[in-house]
This record gives structure tokens, sequence and C-alpha cells, in this order.
């Protein structure tokens, strides 16, 4: 893979693809596939090898906070397509004979050099135990680019998408190694206050993100928690509240 010397656009040249209106075809949907075909992400994603824009969002937010290391092991819910992936084996260096970077989704995608992927849900029940089985230790990053199936209906949408990365968190503190980083797809002013306190009395320090790639108009959000203080600290906080 060609690795993109930096993450940001300027210099880019200006896209002007047009989708015709036809018959059949939706408004939202033209201008969707406008939207797409003019990214300057989308073509920098095909020229570079990324199997999406999406691992454009997890370079820039690397660049910034510094959350993938060499020899890390990592844990991608959600993974498919796999850009997230790809990105977390190169940065951390993962081998290929014997990756340190898993990943898990129940929808298939073809094999990423690195990582180890799982096919399957990870709201299955025996979903926790094969990641980590699989990982064959503790992770220092769990990351999820989770989002539910949109139904068209906002608010649902909001609220599905945020029981996602609930779920996350929680299984973020039950694995990760001390020092360790939870990073998570979110809506802007959706995060919960249960969920917030939650992620600061477990981690250091817990920011919003919002990395260059993430459209403008999109109300996605990210969650990074830095610096996880360790289940003992965990259990003394559950047992305070």
């Amino acid at each position: 893979m060609k690795k993109p010397t930096k993450t940001g656009t300027t210099g880019a040249r200006a896209l002007h693809t047009r989708v015709k209106k036809k018959r059949g075809l939706k408004n939202s949907s033209r201008r969707w596939l406008e939207r797409h075909l003019n990214d300057p992400y989308v073509h920098r994603a095909k020229a570079e090898g990324y199997r999406s824009r999406a691992a454009y969002k997890l370079l820039e937010i690397d660049d910034r906070y510094k959350i993938l290391k060499p020899g890390q092991k990592v844990i991608d819910l959600g993974a498919a397509p796999g850009g997230w992936l790809q990105v977390a084996a190169e940065r951390v260096k993962s081998p290929e004979a014997e990756p340190t970077v898993v990943g898990i989704d129940y929808l298939e995608m073809d094999a990423v050099p690195g990582s180890t992927i799982l096919l399957m849900d990870f709201l299955d029940d025996a979903a926790p135990t094969r990641l980590m089985e699989t990982l064959g230790g503790e992770p220092d990053l769990v990351m999820s680019d989770m989002a539910a199936p949109t139904t068209g209906h906002r608010r649902t949408d909001h609220i599905r998408t945020m029981h996602l990365c609930e779920v996350a968190a929680d299984f973020a503190i039950s694995v990760l190694k001390p020092g360790g980083h939870f990073l998570s797809k979110t809506f802007q002013g959706g995060t919960e206050n249960e969920l917030l306190d939650l992620l600061k009395r477990n981690f250091t320090t817990v920011h919003h993100v919002k990395p260059p790639a993430s459209r403008e108009e999109s109300v996605e959000l990210y969650i990074l928690a830095k610096g996880f203080k360790g289940r003992a600290a965990a259990e003394a906080a559950d047992s305070d509240d």
C-alpha cells in the first residue's frame, strides 16, 4: 500500500462531477452519490489503497492524539470494510504471522494484512470472549466506528448508535490494559451524561473530536478516552455509585 505523507487535503484538485436526474433515482440518493463522487477523501482512499474514506478519520485522530504506537494490541469493533484495521495494523506494525490487531463485524470483508477478522456480531454474548482469546492479551486500544443501520427516523437512529457506543465503552473498561485508550463514534450533543461520567471516572482524559475527514454537515463525532485507570479503579468507582 502506498502510504500518505500527510492526512490533510490541502492542494487537492477541485472535483465537479454531477449526477444527472434519472427516473427512479431519489433526489436524496442523487445528492449522496454526487457528494461521494466529488469527495477528495474518497479519491485519496482509492489512490492510496485504503478500503474507505473513514481511514483518514483514524489517521487524523492519531496524528493529533498519538494513540497508535508500534507493538500495541488493538481491537476494532464494527471493522468492515477494513479501513481502520489497515491504519491500525500499519501504525502498530502488526506482524502478518502473529497479528496484534483484531477486528469484528457481521459483514464479510477481505483479509487485511496484519490483522485477524472475526465474522460475528459484537453484540453476540460470545463475542467478547472470542475477541480476547484471539488477541491473546489485554488491548492497548479499543476502537469502534460502529453505527446502527439507519431507519430514516433521526431520533431512533441516534438512540441505537448511542447504545452501541455505550456497549463498546463497557467492553473497553472490562478488557483494556492500564493506560490504554478507547475511541468511539458518537453524535454531536448526543453523548449521554451517564456515559461521559463513566468515562471520566475510568480514564485520565476524555475528548470530543471531529477530524477534518468527518463531513462538516454530519452530526458524527468521536469520543476519545485516554489513560485507562485500571480495573481496580473501575471497581472502586462502581462501588461508590
